[in-house]
């Protein structure tokens, strides 16, 4: 994945990485937060808000768009830029 390329299959991998995480880790602590989720690494950041995600993601140098989701909510937030 290209810094400015998103496809389906990127968002059906951060989706799949998202649900895997919620199996293996116990996130109810998180409630109410957003996840930042990268599917070419497999990382999951938490923050308060999308633009938290962003800072945490352009700190430790992620190059690519991410995928969010809200913790505890079927829906997800949406991809995000890396700017």
């Amino acid at each position: 994945m290209s810094p400015t390329t998103w496809t389906e299959a990127d968002t059906e991998r951060a989706q799949a990485i998202w649900t895997e995480y919620q199996w293996r880790h116990e996130v109810s602590t998180q409630l109410g937060k957003t996840a930042g989720i990268d599917p070419g690494s497999g990382r999951v950041w938490f923050g308060e808000s999308a633009a938290d995600i962003r800072r945490q993601r352009r700190a430790e140098g992620a190059a690519t768009p991410g995928d969010s989701a809200r913790v505890g909510y079927d829906y997800g937030l949406g991809k995000g830029s890396h700017r």
